[in-house]
């Protein structure tokens, strides 16, 4: 941790941190702000206008303001208003913040910085710039005002380097696809091709196995081309700041410092703000989530014997059929075992997820199901045995450094490419097929839970744990890394002057 003499000429220095608006991304922002903050920072975060609004309905305005030298702040997405209790659409969102949110941007730096300094309210100018790798219009931004600014890659580095490998996909002609039917996911399919040349990904990598944009006969679309170019630009700010840790993504991290500029892993953000932010206190108290969380999780959890517990979340864009809903909750149901199901509002495409009574009434007495809940401490109750998650990388992280197995059923982006990697690479996941059939998914969970392969996961899982919890100590690679990110590139000028305290 940073000592209170650092702390003390840090105090001047002022970080804007904006992340790509979405909740997997806005989570690890918050975390690494937290972190800046702790160590002598002002902070500006920075949402949408939308987002803002759902925070606000969730952790209210006196929450917001709890914490000095803390704020936040926001701009338009440029999507029509809206007042949803949901992720917006993605394809738009992405589009929109490319196209439209630089202007935004540049008019609330200048506001920050124009502030009326003789007014103990207000903030320091902004000293520096940390984005979502996604957002990379920000780095025009702080070019024009002649700050450093860092990029914050939120998803994990296999996933980055799936992602940067887009256009070699597209000269090598396997995407985009040549028919609809060719992105159906069957054994022999076009979606099984191995690939040659993949810079940075595992062996006897598939197309499958890539971040699912490139599942497109389009040339065009959106999101295949907003990830080639985001990809691409990350060679652009001055320091990329990644959620991950040698051991799990070394190989892949040095692929990535190959190609990027100083490539800087801090992960996982969820033990280093564990061990750096003291409980109880207010920045600690500061949240992100924008659905409210329910109570009463983890006294249920405190019943239930250890490693007995199937929990289940498909985290805050995963979206299913009622068919797909009906064959989960039926194969949960037949799985034998106590769960805990995170059902948001909106995972069910165009209508609210609803369960038959006579489902019910099979899972009475050993079921509990939430809206939203805070996730990082029920996957650390020594209750649950395993997790069947999408494979965000959040909760591929949060997992790892509890020690516990994953069941895996990818939805979209580098999901597919985190479950590949946690099956194949880090031994501690299994997958779900995309069709979902109640048999499998109850006979999956079993032999999780009980059988060999799901022993050997558990193990695996152990050993990860471990090494997150070694690397995140203080002084540790963890720490090591955000200290030099600070010193040698946020406290930084573009023109080799020290930040002036």
């Amino acid at each position: 941790m940073a000592s209170e003499s650092t702390s003390e000429t840090r105090r001047q220095v002022h970080a804007v941190c904006m992340p790509y608006p979405a909740q997997g991304h806005v989570t690890p922002m918050f975390k690494l702000a937290k972190l800046l903050h702790a160590r002598g920072f002002h902070v500006t975060f920075v949402n949408t206008e939308f987002n803002h609004r759902r925070l606000l309905r969730t952790r209210g305005a006196a929450s917001l303001a709890s914490v000095p030298g803390f704020r936040f702040a926001a701009i338009p997405d440029g999507l029509p208003p809206s007042d949803a209790d949901a992720t917006q659409d993605i394809p738009a969102l992405c589009y929109s913040t490319m196209t439209t949110c630089l202007p935004h941007l540049r008019a609330l730096l200048a506001n920050l910085n124009n502030a009326d300094v003789s007014s103990s309210s207000t903030s320091p100018p902004v000293t520096c710039l940390v984005v979502d790798a996604v957002m990379s219009f920000a780095y025009d931004a702080a070019r024009e005002i002649d700050v450093p600014i860092a990029a914050l890659w939120t998803a994990s580095a296999c996933g980055f380097m799936g992602y940067r490998n887009y256009r070699h996909l597209v000269d090598q002609g396997l995407v985009p696809f040549k028919d609809e039917a060719d992105l159906a996911d069957v054994d022999g399919g076009p979606l099984a091709t191995v690939v040659t040349g993949a810079r940075g990904m595992c062996d006897a990598v598939q197309l499958r196995d890539f971040p699912n944009f490139i599942r497109t006969t389009n040339r065009g679309d959106i999101m295949l081309n907003f990830l080639m170019r985001e990809s691409e630009r990350l060679s652009l700010p001055d320091a990329v700041v990644v959620n991950t840790f040698e051991d799990l993504e070394g190989a892949t991290l040095d692929a990535m410092r190959a190609i990027l500029p100083p490539v800087f892993p801090v992960g996982p953000l969820v033990l280093r703000e564990r061990l750096e932010i003291p409980t109880g206190t207010p920045l600690a108290g500061l949240g992100s989530n924008f659905w409210k969380e329910q109570d009463g999780l983890l006294d249920w959890l405190a019943g239930r014997a250890s490693r007995s517990v199937v929990y289940v979340n498909y985290g805050s864009i995963t979206v299913m059929t009622n068919t797909q809903l009906l064959e989960f909750a039926w194969g949960l149901a037949n799985s034998g075992y106590p769960f805990v199901w995170n059902l948001r509002p909106d995972l069910l495409k165009g209508d609210s997820a609803v369960l038959p009574p006579e489902f019910a009434e099979a899972v009475k007495g050993r079921a509990l199901l939430t809206t939203w809940c805070p996730q990082e401490a029920v996957i650390q109750h020594e209750a649950v045995g395993v997790f069947l998650t999408h494979s965000g990388w959040n909760s591929t992280l949060e997992s790892l450094c509890a020690g516990v197995p994953m069941l895996s059923w990818p939805f979209f982006a580098e999901q597919q490419t985190n479950c590949r990697y946690k099956r194949t690479e880090w031994g501690v996941g299994m997958e779900i097929g995309g069709e979902v059939r109640r048999d499998e998914v109850a006979a999956i969970i079993k032999e999780a839970m009980e059988g060999e392969k799901g022993r050997e996961m558990w193990r695996r899982a152990q050993e990860w744990k471990e090494k997150a919890v070694k690397v995140t100590r203080p002084g540790g690679p963890a720490e090591t890394n955000l200290d030099r990110l600070i010193d040698e590139v946020l406290l930084s000028k573009k023109k080799g002057e020290a930040v002036e305290a």
